[in-house]
């Protein structure tokens, strides 16, 4: 209860230091825009022929909005992490009531205003131009909401558990190297799932990387079928109550172990 009173107030704080670092933020911003290269290398190879369903404006639609979700469900907190444990100024934290997950989450979403500030544009270039078919009715919105709701909850939690890897290591920065990896290519950020062969794009629905990115983006451009917004919106929050769960359990040990070395 005291989280849930103290988080506007969190809020607050975050957002006036995403403004104050704006330059910064701008920087992280442009990090993620992957996508607008790969949209130029697909779109040269759709100019001769579509591969697959896709022809230069459905790659442009599909590209703009992996941009726009990856933006809403970013998170940073591994750096965070890695730093604030590395050079003990987590302990400063820890002296706080609030527990400084909650203080890292309220930071991370205190700067969506400003990603959605530079995301708007190309939503409403790439998705109101290109054709896609956005979400109508209450029950595909609702199911866009809840799928970037776990989104970010699996990105921010995951993120969180590969920083807190170094309570036991000298840096995790090369575990998160490997998730990244993985992530740019089993997520959709790089390439549509369904272009992948039949074996891979299993995979890819099976682990959670889809759900962090590439199932957002299906339903915000009405690629997703409807059959698979339920069961996809299980697999993906049942994802997200794992990490949830795995995050904090790794958290009270990690302390611990930070703790008796006298970080």
């Amino acid at each position: 209860m005291k989280a849930l009173r103290a988080y506007p107030t969190l809020l607050r704080v975050g957002f006036a230091g995403a403004v104050a670092y704006r330059a910064e933020m701008l920087i992280w911003m442009l990090t993620m825009t992957m996508p607008l290269v790969s949209l130029a290398l697909w779109s040269a190879v759709a100019r001769t022929a579509p591969v697959g369903r896709f022809g230069q404006r459905e790659f442009a639609t599909y590209f703009l909005a992996t941009v726009v979700v990856r933006q809403l469900t970013g998170s940073w907190v591994v750096w965070e992490l890695i730093q604030e444990i590395r050079t003990g100024t987590l302990a400063s934290r820890l002296l706080k009531p609030i527990h400084p997950l909650v203080a890292y989450s309220a930071e991370n979403i205190a700067a969506i205003p400003l990603r959605a500030l530079f995301a708007m544009p190309l939503a409403v270039i790439g998705l109101a131009s290109g054709g896609a078919h956005l979400p109508h009715g209450l029950l595909s919105i609702g199911a866009l909401l809840l799928s970037l709701v776990g989104a970010w909850l699996i990105t921010f939690f995951v993120m969180a558990i590969i920083g807190m890897m170094s309570f036991y290591l000298e840096s995790s920065v090369s575990i998160f190297e490997v998730w990244l990896a993985c992530f740019m290519l089993l997520s959709g950020y790089l390439l549509p799932l369904e272009l992948f062969p039949g074996w891979v794009k299993t995979l890819a629905y099976v682990l959670p990387f889809r759900y962090m990115l590439g199932f957002p983006v299906e339903i915000l451009i009405g690629a997703a079928d409807p059959g698979e917004l339920a069961r996809g919106l299980v697999v993906q929050w049942s994802y997200a109550l794992v990490c949830i769960a795995v995050g904090l359990a790794f958290w009270r040990v990690g302390v611990r172990r930070f703790g008796a070395f006298g970080g």
